[in-house]
């Protein structure tokens, strides 16, 4: 089968050189994973995301650090291919999605049953196979962590991003008031085609100014979650407008800057700071994690969220292309996909 292997770590991006020096390299021979339980289960993949932690898990700068050689790729969907003999959930031919600490990066994945989700009809597939890492790293810090309801103030930073758009169209969906952040006219246009309430363009405006004239036009305190992908500097501006009482939400630091939350303003003004490792509920809170996906498939069956999906790459295609994914990822592009 095909696979794309991190055999040595280092930057994906780099030019190929014409050697096996490369981070990353397509294998045409790669052996098919076999059933390795009874209730083991083999799924052709039709679709997986090529996210930014995939990017960071190449380098080797990721929270978790696997033996190499290894085949990267988290969340994916497609078709069951064979099961185990104690198999009773699925069959042949049926639609999963699922997520993996790695190996969707290629044609073939072995899950356990246990581990599967059935794609509702009327769902599409290559879509689901964005649906667990982005969307549900946002359903659980904003359902699950910040429990946002009906009314509340939400700021999303990065909104254009992969997980900022599902924490906009999350946020939507409990009914919060959403304001978010991105970067030039293009990305506005496409945050209030979305019915987001407010839009700050990074490339025009001051964040707290545009953010405090909102709020003040509205009749409104202040921000109640701020949920944050980005940290560095927006991370420090972003919390001049936060209202007594509220939520922050870590969920990255795609600036590449740590930032430091001052817990003398934050005893003053009682928030609470969340941390949020989504992978990590797989291993303390395993249920967490599937509650979570059934209701987003739930919610993507009723259209009430919608997958965005930037460009599509073959498996060969990837290395080629994986440059131009981290330029629009740092640029808050969206989802970039590899089917």
């Amino acid at each position: 089968m095909e696979a794309l292997l991190c055999r040595k770590l280092g930057d994906p991006t780099a030019p190929l050189d014409g050697s096996d020096n490369s981070a990353l390299t397509l294998s045409t021979t790669h052996p098919i994973p076999q059933l390795n339980s009874p209730t083991a289960v083999r799924i052709r993949v039709k679709a997986t995301s090529l996210n930014f932690a995939n990017y960071l898990q190449v380098q080797g700068k990721y929270q978790e650090k696997p033996p190499l050689p290894f085949i990267p790729g988290s969340d994916y969907s497609g078709v069951v291919d064979a099961v185990g003999p104690s198999v009773s959930k699925f069959k042949i031919g049926d639609p999963v999605c699922s997520f993996a600490a790695l190996g969707s990066f290629a044609q073939f994945i072995v899950a356990n049953e246990s581990d599967l989700f059935m794609v509702p009809q009327g769902c599409d597939l290559v879509a689901a196979g964005a649906l667990s890492v982005a969307y549900g790293t946002s359903h659980v810090a904003l359902v699950h962590r910040a429990q946002l309801g009906a009314g509340q103030v939400l700021l999303v930073l990065g909104a254009a991003g992969g997980v900022g758009v599902s924490a906009v169209q999350i946020g939507k969906v409990c009914g919060a008031i959403v304001i978010a952040v991105a970067r030039g006219d293009e990305k506005v246009r496409f945050l209030k085609s979305m019915g987001v309430d407010h839009v700050v363009d990074l490339s025009k405006e001051n964040v707290i100014e545009s953010v405090k004239g909102f709020l003040k036009s509205r009749k409104l305190k202040g921000v109640d979650v701020l949920y944050d992908p980005v940290g560095g500097k927006l991370n420090k501006e972003a919390l001049k407008v936060l209202n007594w009482g509220a939520q922050i939400l870590v969920i990255g630091f795609a600036s590449g800057d740590v930032p430091v939350i001052p817990a003398n303003i934050a005893l003053v003004k009682n928030w609470t700071v969340h941390g949020l490792y989504w992978g990590s509920y797989k291993i303390h809170r395993p249920h967490v994690l599937e509650d979570s996906l059934k209701e987003l498939l739930s919610w993507l069956a009723r259209g009430l969220i919608d997958i965005k999906i930037s460009h599509t790459f073959s498996l060969s295609e990837v290395r080629s292309n994986i440059t131009s994914f981290v330029i629009s990822y740092n640029r808050e592009k969206g989802f970039d996909k590899m089917k």
